[in-house]
């Protein structure tokens, strides 16, 4: 656990709780915050520092409540304001931060702010969307496309005008150019600090702010030359006017204004950036003013080899050497990586533990997505199973998010593995109830096993989550890099290959002491050592 003091956000470990999907309390297959509290001794156990709540705000749920009718206010599914302090306190009494998202970039179309924005063009709020007028023969202001597809403009007959949505046409966007909405939001955030909560995920942290001439996004490269052969028409697009626009800086330095009033508090942004994420995460954490860290997809798509992973690392270490990074591997976006990771035969354990080792030995805070820890799998959903409005609308090029949302396996013998006595909101794989936790706890070569192992391991060296990087130069699909902090040096090496392979020592590189890396094995060798299929190494330098 971190200790108490400032800046307990850097190098700390997060876990991600969907409470939808967690724990069941009151028999009507959703999860809710009452379940989260009741298994918070389990995320305790595994020894992170802090948990990530996705919404459980107000919502008519069209996007699973990424899309909030009060900000200030739980769904009734999830349970009640009183119920939101307990979670609170159980978690700090355990010695957990509590993280909440906060989705500021648009809000559902049953928000009372749209509800009145929309209702006529002069009333206090008809500036607080971003509200455009038809072109004369009738079409969108501009070409700008929605990530769930279409058109991002959506005709309101009302006002006779159009609004934009980055997402469904259920959630509008917000304008950002108007100092009152963002007062509004930020007045909002202040009423979860005084209620207690630690830090802030912000979700589509980069899509807050649009161009405010409305101007068109240019087609890519790739969309010209007709060489894409992406699912969805968004990716097509260089979005430069959209989204990432320089305006929003001065946003985030107010969000951080607000939260250093309180102390100790910390925010982390989702950096959704095709093309240039990087580039954006490092914009949005350099100096001491913005988020305090950033994480982007870069490692939550299918890139796993060691070039992949220095390159995205040396580019944000390069691009805010003051900045700080949030990696993830995992979360409820995206294909669990276990199997995006995974070839077909493959040891699906193996690649779970190689997975965390790695990671955990990163510069910077890592997330985790619950579940990986019991190297749960995408599941695979039937049509009429889905509940994700992105996988209803591409299936079945694209099958949305619902496989990596599955309910929490707790008890492999009882109903839903444990995880309701109802049907639950989605189906539970019996390959998930072989891996629950109940099962993993009685297991010391578990995927659990190892990721308590690892953690423990990590909190004894903090040059792993503070210390500096240097890569270190390798063949074939090896990584290796320097770990170092005043009084200790430690060497990581990691094998991505699905065979063995022997990786010579560089040239003043000397092993003082090997470290029980969870029990990863290792044979040295004259000059070197000999790393088994996706085998990692850990040692002190002499």
């Amino acid at each position: 656990m971190t200790n108490p003091g400032t800046e307990w956000w850097r190098g700390c470990v997060i876990y991600q709780i969907y409470p939808r999907s967690f724990q069941d309390t009151t028999g009507d297959g959703s999860g809710d915050l009452r379940g989260v509290t009741a298994r918070l001794a389990h995320v305790a156990s595994l020894g992170v520092d802090a948990i990530w709540l996705s919404p459980f705000f107000k919502s008519p749920m069209a996007d699973m409540g990424y899309d909030v009718s009060d900000y200030r206010a739980v769904d009734p599914i999830f349970g009640s304001l009183d119920d939101f302090d307990a979670l609170l306190a159980e978690a700090h009494r355990l010695g957990l931060k509590v993280i909440i998202d906060q989705v500021l970039s648009h809000t559902s179309d049953q928000h009372d702010w749209f509800r009145e924005s929309r209702s006529s063009r002069d009333n206090e709020k008809a500036d607080w969307y971003v509200w455009a007028d038809a072109k004369p023969d009738g079409s969108p202001p501009n070409n700008w496309l929605s990530v769930f597809g279409g058109p991002a403009w959506e005709w309101d007959a009302t006002r006779r005008q159009y609004y934009m949505h980055n997402f469904l046409a259920a959630q509008p966007d917000l304008n950002f150019h108007n100092p009152a909405v963002q007062d509004a939001l930020l007045d909002s955030v202040r009423f979860w600090l005084e209620r207690g909560v630690d830090g802030f995920r912000l979700d589509t942290v980069n899509y807050y702010v649009h161009d405010r001439w409305l101007r068109s996004n240019p087609p890519l490269p790739a969309s010209l030359a007709g060489t894409l052969t992406e699912t969805n028409p968004y990716l097509f697009q260089e979005h430069l006017f959209d989204k990432t626009r320089p305006e929003n800086l001065e946003f985030l330095k107010r969000f951080r204004g607000l939260i250093d009033e309180y102390g100790d508090r910390a925010v982390v942004g989702e950096v959704g950036d095709e093309g240039r994420s990087l580039q954006t995460m490092a914009a949005y954490t350099s100096g001491n003013d913005r988020l305090n860290m950033c994480y982007t997809f870069d490692l939550l798509g299918q890139g796993f080899s060691a070039a992949h992973v220095r390159g995205c690392v040396e580019a944000f270490e390069a691009a805010a050497p003051e900045g700080w990074a949030c990696w993830a591997f995992s979360n409820h976006d995206v294909v669990r990586h276990v199997s995006r990771w995974t070839p077909p035969g493959g040891d699906a354990d193996a690649v779970a533990k190689f997975a965390f080792r790695l990671i955990a030995c990163l510069r910077g805070s890592i997330c985790l997505y619950q579940g990986e820890e019991l190297g749960l799998t995408e599941t695979e959903l039937a049509f009429e199973d889905l509940r994700d409005p992105y996988g209803i609308r591409f299936w079945p090029g694209f099958k949305g998010r619902d496989g990596c949302r599955t309910p929490m396996p707790w008890e492999a013998g009882s109903e839903n593995a444990g995880f309701s006595t109802a049907k639950p909101w989605l189906p539970v794989p019996d390959e998930h109830s072989a891996r629950a936790v109940d099962v993993q706890n009685g297991s010391d070569a578990s995927v659990l096993a190892v990721y308590r192992a690892v953690l423990a391991l990590r909190r004894e060296h903090p040059v792993l989550a503070t210390g500096s990087i240097r890569f270190l130069d390798t063949e074939g699909d090896v990584l290796a890099f320097v770990r170092e902090v005043a009084g200790e040096t430690l060497l990581c090496v990691f094998n991505f290959a699905h065979a063995s392979t022997v990786w010579p020592l560089p040239s003043g590189i000397e092993i003082g002491e090997v470290l029980n890396f969870a029990g990863a094995p290792l044979v040295l060798v004259e000059g070197g050592m000999s790393l088994t299929p996706l085998g990692a190494f850990l040692g002190k330098l002499a």
